[in-house]
């Protein structure tokens, strides 16, 4: 039972109250606190005040006081005292001094906002703005966080404007809060501020209140969403999301377009652009022309004006927008200059990137346009910056017109935006990185408590901080004003707390996230107190004990005891006790004032257990001094015959006796036998009798363990303590003295709860429901079964919940509102006077689970002589108990028995129905199965005729075979040819009129189309392929030209003609391999003998020779020339033997001869390695200089291990500089870092250490 919640004590003994006073006076609140010393803070419209002459704050020891001197009507707010945890809000309302006959403006209050900036009037504009100060000027008076106010849902119609506002108090702030807007999780709106997004933010010193706003200027669909506002200062951040909804414009109807451009009286700017959405909605109140220009209008209505302006030259504007009485040319222009934008195409894209994209988090994503030309280049953006070659994380690919750009391992930072540029053109898409789905690990749990007690609902998720979504039969909860929902967070466990629970709170609660659902029941009964134990009469002798108890079914209930109808005070002789469930009353020392009625009274509850106390008094009257024995049984005011005890309870049973001499009593138990001879023989003598007890009758002795005998001089006591099934029989009394006999017999019979009843038995399993059945118990304690209860629980579960709070009668219950495929088991208990018994054992787990729905979209798809071909589509609800399959079945005409088409169950969705006879008329029908059963049949309505349907064969040739394949060899070809032709045709393919090898090429046919299938073309796979579709005498032929090409061979007989001045003239022949394609150019470079780089002097030229001019003089030249193809140039190219050399003219002069120096000089480091320490996470560079000739070799290792080959690793070199660029370091990528530096003449090294610090 869960614990009741404690209510909250207040630290304030006295509150201030609210005050009214009047401008210019002083106004005083006081309160007082439970304990001296407390820290007291005073708050006004939620922000802490400060003492100045305007507010005084004293505190003298549990006393405390704000004073507020020269009120004006700005004071006229709330207000709030602050203790600990107690917070008591209060009013100071200002009333104005009833001498002032006017009002100045500066006495004035401030007007609301909506005064201050009027919106436009709703003929003339459609802007909207949105915000939580709308119906309450004034700030609000206990903020929630840094907002002061939150910026709230709100909705537009499609090119209206709206404005979204959050205001963050500045009183405390050192310096201005930063303040981001999104739209869904991650996209910074910072970065789309432009042509229809501006954010504005500006400052009230009066206020000290930062207002910041967001304005969506002619909204679109797309803006519709989720968006969100986040502020943050430097030591608190708080965030507010809210959504906008974007609605259609209303259709134009009959509206004339003309009128919207016409000028009316409402106040337009001659620059404003019209809002259409608002002017088809104000479309009767527009100002109409004059009686002439309203005839002309009626007239010409039927006249599409816009499509007159497109087609009209921009010189005809203004005689057209006169000739049709349109005045506001302006508006109309730019209109139209945004109709002829959007019909305008793109030249750079053939096809461009979808408008957005989503990848599961750790997934790889492709982005992928077609542009108009295969040579073009082309930029990927991410949030308008470049992306770089990097790793694996990016691959760009051009692949013949398509640039595809994948991103591998896709996190959270991929969500973003992208844009591909070609030249001036750009598309545009957006990534959404979707989270993994998050689990519930641990479900909801049923619960079952009394009205007013706390509930709470508990589950755990597979994800810390994860957003769940709570909902009560199928309704979504939210946090009300009142506070009966409570949601809470403990890392990975999620509560719903109802504080108070009402009989309204009952029902199925869900708890939902992305990944998983969990569904528990609430059942809140009204308090019910069960009665186990009712106090009974006693009859108590002088200065004996009498103890009154009962036993009720809440422990947590207390109760008042009476005397005569007045309430029992305790005292030394008197004890009231309350021990769990028991209360008991036990008076000591019995009196004869103590003889009264009693009576106990459960608090809350309408009970009262009630028993009488009867005084015994024992007379001994005088007898001669021979009297024979008596045994008084009658004296005590009841039957004696047959006493009841509850078990565990304690009999004592006085009996009086007398007799001169004192006779000696003797108790005995009688046995059965015995009793039934007693019960018999009723003329048996006293010696007779007694020879039988002393014999087969066990005798009870005094003091004799738990049931035994006290002795006293005028009365006996039996007494049993804590009565068992065991004790119960017929207890003989027998007194003898020398003057005679007596004897009395006394049944005691023992009542206890039922035993538990046998294990329940579960029937008639439905979808939510199900039949539970039992027997009753086989001991009923001793009083008759009353009734049963029943308790069910999930199978995983400890809590046991009871599914009826009146008794149930009969032997059988049908249990309802269960979840569908949840595991259950059933328990019953029996109930009879005295109380509830043990529980039986539970029942065998049971799962509640209903038959599917009927399959859906049965049709037939083809029929041949002796099949028929069946598809369908699963059903709409299949449930918890999952598929097992399909049955399906068919009825001939006329029949009505159906017959199982298939041996079995099918779990596909399609069947093909073999071995039928032709020319039968068939029914057929489905039906899916599951645990439960089988589900409602899917009938075809008219019978189907197995009878196949001739159909002449034909080709369907892709648009894209029609003309030349071409293919670079190594490329893999995939050719599909779909036909028609039934019965299934004969397919024949020839290459050149011979047949294909089937280990070079393959060949797969299908009912439907045929695949011819290369895996590495080669160029002997060029050809003419013809393929023949045979159906008896009718047929159906197509060709298909393949052609597969490769890189041509170099040029042939390469020479150089001639050398003059600054030219040389070259010749070539064709190369001797074309790549069986037509060679499309060469590629001519020239070489300058002393360094042999290569330079292209002419691309793409068509011609076998050329002349290359502008050469340098002295200089010698080589050349080499490569062929090109559609497949590229050739692997190799075409050299000249010999340099062309470039003649100085004039005098020749001879150099003089030098000793070549020999620059060599082995690696040094001219700029050694640092030191360095960094954060994790953020990319880091190591670097250093050195110098060397030849040009050396550069290794980098860490910790001895040489990085070449890891991709976390960048090295670059750069005139001599070296760097080492580690991409977002870990702590396990500190450690020794070494540069070694190798050429020719020796090497150098040098190391640094770096050490990566976890952010704090």
């Amino acid at each position: 039972m869960p614990e009741p919640v404690k209510k909250t004590v207040s630290a304030f003994t006295k509150k201030p109250k609210t005050t009214e006073v009047t401008a210019g006076n002083t106004a005083v609140f006081e309160a007082e606190t439970e304990k001296s010393g407390i820290k007291v803070k005073w708050q006004r419209a939620g922000t802490e005040i400060t003492e100045s002459e305007k507010y005084v704050i004293k505190a003298e020891g549990n006393k405390h006081s704000l004073t507020i001197n020269n009120v004006g009507k700005e004071d006229d707010v709330t207000y709030a005292v602050i203790a600990g945890s107690s917070k008591v809000k209060f009013e100071l309302k200002v009333k104005e001094a009833e001498k002032s006959e006017t009002i100045t403006p500066a006495e004035a209050a401030p007007a609301p906002a909506a005064s201050e900036s009027p919106a436009p009037p709703a003929e003339s504009s459609q802007n909207t703005e949105v915000s939580s100060a709308e119906t309450q000027p004034e700030e609000p008076l206990d903020p929630i966080g840094l907002f002061v106010a939150r910026p709230q849902d709100g909705e537009v119609t499609v090119g209206g404007n709206i404005t979204f506002t959050a205001k963050v108090a500045g009183e405390s702030l050192l310096k201005k809060p930063s303040v981001k807007w999104f739209k869904g999780k991650w996209m910074d709106l910072g970065s789309k501020v432009g042509q229809h997004l501006q954010l504005h933010d500006s400052y009230d010193r009066n206020t000290k209140v930062y207002t910041f706003e967001m304005e969506i200027i002619e909204a679109n669909m797309t803006f519709a969403g989720g968006y969100r506002c986040e502020v943050s200062t430097k030591d608190k951040f708080d965030s507010s999301n809210f959504s906008l909804t974007v609605n259609e414009a209303p259709a134009s109807g009959d509206l004339d377009i003309r009128a919207a451009f016409r000028r009316t009286t409402e106040g337009h700017d001659d620059g404003a652009e019209f809002n259409f959405s608002s002017l088809l909605k104000k479309r009767d109140s527009f100002l109409r022309p004059s009686n002439r220009g309203e005839g002309k209008s009626e007239s010409q209505s039927d006249v599409d004006v816009w499509d007159i302006l497109r087609k009209a030259p921009p010189t005809e504007y203004e005689k057209i927008a006169f000739q049709y009485g349109i005045t506001d040319l302006r508006g109309m222009l730019k209109r139209l200059k945004r109709i002829k934008k959007e019909e305008k195409k793109s030249t750079a894209f053939l096809k461009k990137l979808d408008p957005a994209y989503q990848v599961d988090k750790g997934q790889k994503i492709k982005l992928m346009v077609e542009v108009a030309n295969p040579d073009a280049d082309v930029k990927w953006l991410k949030n308008g910056q470049e992306i770089q070659v990097s790793g694996s994380k990016y691959i760009f690919e051009a692949v013949g017109n398509k640039r595809i750009l994948t991103i591998n391992h896709c996190s959270l930072a991929d969500d973003a935006a992208y844009e591909c540029v070609v030249g001036d053109e750009k598309s545009f898409t957006e990534l959404f990185v979707k989270e993994p789905p998050i689990l519930i690990t641990h479900p909801l749990e049923d619960q079952m408590v009394m009205v007013g007690e706390r509930v709470e609902f508990e589950c755990e998720v597979s994800e810390e901080g994860a957003t769940v979504k709570w909902e009560k039969d199928g309704i979504e909860l939210t946090r009300e004003e009142t506070f009966k929902y409570r949601f809470k967070k403990d890392g990975k466990k999620q509560y719903l707390i109802i504080n108070e629970s009402t009989k309204e709170d009952s029902g199925h609660y869900t708890v939902k996230t992305n990944g998983g659902v969990s569904v528990a029941e609430l059942i809140v009964q009204e308090k019910k107190l069960e009665v186990y134990q009712s106090i009974a009469d006693l009859t108590v002798k002088a200065r004996d004990q009498a103890v009154f108890k009962c036993e009720v079914s809440d422990e947590n209930v207390k109760g008042i005891w009476l005397k005569n109808g007045k309430e029992v005070i305790p005292d030394e002789r008197i004890k009231i006790s309350h021990i769990g469930r028991i209360h008991k009353l036990t008076i000591e020392d019995v009196t004869p004032e103590d003889e009264a009625d009693y009576s106990f009274i459960p608090q809350g509850f309408a009970y009262n257990l009630s028993a009488k106390l009867q005084f015994l008094e024992v007379k001994i009257d005088f007898v001669p001094r021979e009297e024979p024995p008596k045994i008084h049984l009658d004296c005590l005011g009841q039957s004696p015959d047959t006493i009841v005890v509850v078990a565990g309870n304690k009999l004592r049973l006085d009996v009086p006796v007398s007799g001169d001499p004192t006779p000696t009593v003797i108790w005995q138990k009688v046995n059965k036998r015995n009793d039934l001879l007693r019960n018999n023989d009723d003329s048996m003598t006293p010696s007779e009798n007694s020879s039988d007890l002393n014999t087969d009758n066990k005798l009870l002795v005094e003091s004799e363990g738990r049931v035994r005998v006290e002795m006293h001089e005028d009365h006996c006591v039996f007494i049993i303590e804590g009565a068992e099934k065991e004790d119960e029989g017929v207890y003989r009394v027998i007194l003898k003295n020398p003057v005679g006999e007596d004897k009395a017999d006394i049944t005691v019979k023992v009542i206890d709860v039922p035993d538990p009843p046998e294990a329940p038995t579960i029937s008639n399993i439905g979808e939510d429901y199900c039949t539970v059945h039992w027997q009753p118990p086989k001991y009923d304690g001793g009083q008759p079964v009353l009734g049963y209860i029943l308790e069910r629980k999930k199978k995983k579960s400890y809590r046991w919940m009871r599914l009826n709070f009146d008794l149930l009668k009969e032997l059988t219950y049908e249990a309802k509102r269960m979840i569908e495929g949840v595991v259950y088991e059933m328990r019953i208990y029996a109930v009879n006077s005295i109380g509830m018994s043990r529980p039986s054992p539970a029942s065998q787990p049971f799962l509640p689970i209903a038959p599917p729905s009927e399959p859906t979209h049965f049709t037939v798809e083809d029929v041949s002589d002796s099949t028929v071909s069946l598809k369908w589509r699963p059903p709409e609800r299949i449930g918890a108990g999952g598929l097992d399959g399909y049955m399906v079945e068919y009825c001939k005409d006329g029949s009505t028995e159906w017959i199982p088409a298939l041996p079995g169950l099918t779990e596909r969705t399609s069947a093909l129905i073999k071995d039928l006879v032709t020319g039968d008329k068939l029914y057929f029908r489905i039906k899916a199965v599951n645990l439960a059963g089988e589900s409602a049949a899917a009938t075809i309505k008219e019978p189907v005729t197995v009878q196949e349907i001739l159909q002449r064969p034909k080709f369907w040739l892709p648009r894209h075979l029609r003309q030349t394949l071409v293919k670079k060899v190594g490329e893999t070809i995939n050719i599909v040819i779909p036909f028609q032709g039934k019965p299934r045709p004969k397919i024949t393919w020839l290459k050149d009129g011979q047949s294909l090898d089937s280990k070079d090429v393959g060949i797969r046919n299908s009912s439907t189309d045929t695949i011819l299938f290369i895996r590495k073309a080669e160029l002997h796979h060029s050809g003419a392929y013809e393929v023949t579709l045979q159906i008896e005498n009718m047929s159906d032929k197509v060709t298909i030209t393949i052609q597969i090409i490769d890189k041509p061979g170099p040029p042939q007989n390469i020479k150089l003609v001639d050398v003059w001045g600054f030219n040389a003239a070259l010749e070539w022949t064709p190369p001797q391999d074309d790549g069986n394609a037509q060679i499309l150019g060469y590629t001519v470079q020239k070489a300058d003998k002393k360094t042999m780089e290569w330079y292209t002097v002419f691309d793409h030229y068509r011609r076998t020779n050329c002349i290359v001019s502008d050469l340098i003089m002295g200089n010698e030249y080589f050349f080499r020339i490569f062929s090109e193809n559609l497949c590229g140039l050739s692997e190799s190219a075409a050299t000249t033997k010999n340099p062309a050399h470039i003649q100085k003219t004039g005098t020749t002069y001879k150099p003089p001869c030098y000793k070549e120096h020999d620059f060599s000089e082995a690696p040094k480091f001219t700029h050694p390695l640092v030191n360095r320490s960094v954060i994790a996470g953020y990319n880091t560079t190591l670097s250093c200089a050195v110098r060397g000739i030849p040009k050396p070799k550069i290794f980098w290792f860490k910790n001895k291990m040489d990085l070449s080959g890891d991709a976390k690793y960048r090295m670059f070199s750069k005139q001599g500089v070296l760097t080492l660029e580690i991409r977002k370091p870990t702590p396990f990528d500190g450690g020794i870092y070494t540069c070694k530096a190798v050429n020719e003449c020796g090497e150098a090294e040098i190391e640094c250490r770096l050490d990566v610090r976890a952010p704090q």
